[in-house]
């Protein structure tokens, strides 16, 4: 769970900082998220990133 968790918040991280960088440019892994319109395109690029980071945290010291 650890290692879903890391690459969630990785993808999700990516997945906010791209748009931000050139907004100009379309990414098409990202084109699904923007389908649904801005304030929910960053609600799912937020809900990953969280997720992410609450499963990287949580299961962090376990083995």
């Amino acid at each position: 769970m650890k290692e879903l968790g890391l690459g969630l918040l990785i993808i999700g991280l990516i997945s906010l900082a791209l748009p931000l960088i050139n907004p100009n440019l379309h990414y098409v892994f990202l084109t699904w998220i923007d389908q649904w319109g801005p304030a929910v395109a960053w609600g799912i690029r937020g809900g990953i990133t969280l997720l992410g980071l609450a499963l990287w945290l949580g299961f962090k010291n376990r083995d």
